[in-house]
């Protein structure tokens, strides 16, 4: 398969596909076996109504028999049809704050092997990939911990953690960022990988400058709400979402980052915050949730936000 777009290949030839809970491969250009390593069920949060039939539940039919199995930690309505699975180990965020902790030796070797193993394309994603390669050993001692605290925002990830995580922010689309991180998560400790992780590290600073800049302009909705809209705020370029959210999160308990057609609503893990149980969600984070523009209003009310604020974002209505 070689260097295929959106795919790795471990020495061992087992393949490894990025993905998303929208952005799934589709199952016939997958090789045999396949597990499926922190990709959340699909929910209605983009905006269409059947988001976990047309995505993950069609996914895992075509797959059929070829699923090994599939290991996630977010929250779903939908993890309830399939209890006593043995194939679906599947947590909430409460539960298990990242997916790498969730593999062990023994899963692995209950599941049995796959040659194909997909994953979400973040530190969380690839750490879990790289500890299933490594028949559920840590790739480095202490990586459970630092996908833990870096999938939550709590806690403070080793050197290494750190790293690989800026480097992933600054570069999310970037598969050759992906390869390398998987490529030294499985050891093989090369000069190249490594030279390419810290120069995409590098290139965090402006976009966390930015963002300190935009946190400026966010607005209060609330005691406990903040909201910025990057087009009232004169966005100039690009920007690190997390690090916007974290500056809000830093003032209130509610964060809210409005960017052209996308609003993203933050809490801290610990909050109690329910962004799914409040906006009516099926599944996700329930502290980190983004919805289509058109129904901001409606989240933003349910949220006993100002009503001058809500009405900003309401929709004119039709008449016929």
């Amino acid at each position: 398969m070689g260097r295929r777009k959106g795919s790795w290949v471990a020495p061992s030839g087992v393949h490894v596909a990025f993905a998303t809970p929208r952005k799934l491969p589709k199952p016939r250009d997958l090789e045999g076996r396949v597990v499926v390593l922190d990709i959340a069920f699909a929910s209605e949060s983009g905006g269409r109504r059947n988001d976990f039939e047309s995505n993950t539940l069609r996914f895992i039919d075509e797959l059929g028999d070829r699923l090994v199995g599939w290991i996630d930690h977010h929250d779903s309505a939908h993890h309830a049809r399939f209890l006593g699975e043995p194939r679906f180990v599947l947590s909430t965020k409460a539960e298990h704050g990242a997916c790498p902790e969730m593999l062990d030796p023994t899963l692995v070797a209950r599941l049995g092997p796959a040659d194909t193993i997909v994953c979400h394309t973040d530190f969380d994603g690839l750490a879990s990939a790289a500890k299933w390669l490594l028949g559920g050993v840590e790739p480095y001692p202490g990586c459970d911990d630092d996908a833990r605290a870096i999938d939550t925002r709590r806690g403070t990830p080793s050197g290494t953690g750190a790293l690989f995580d800026r480097a992933i922010r600054a570069r999310p689309r970037d598969e050759d960022v992906l390869r390398a991180v998987l490529d030294l998560l499985e050891s093989r400790m090369t000069k190249d990988a490594w030279q390419l992780i810290e120069e995409a590290a590098a290139e965090i600073a402006p976009l966390e400058d930015e963002a300190g800049r935009l946190s400026h302009a966010y607005e209060i909705g609330g005691p406990d709400f903040l909201l910025v809209d990057l087009d009232r705020a004169g966005r100039r370029g690009p920007y690190d979402k997390t690090t916007l959210l974290l500056l809000g999160q830093a003032q209130v308990r509610m964060a809210c980052v409005v960017d052209g057609d996308t609003a993203t609503f933050a809490a801290a893990y610990d909050s109690g915050v329910d962004f799914l149980a409040r906006f009516g969600l099926s599944g996700g984070m329930p502290t980190m949730v983004s919805i289509h523009r058109a129904h901001l209003a409606d989240a933003l009310a349910s949220l006993d936000v100002a009503p001058e604020l809500v009405s900003r974002y309401r929709l004119p209505t039709t008449t016929s």
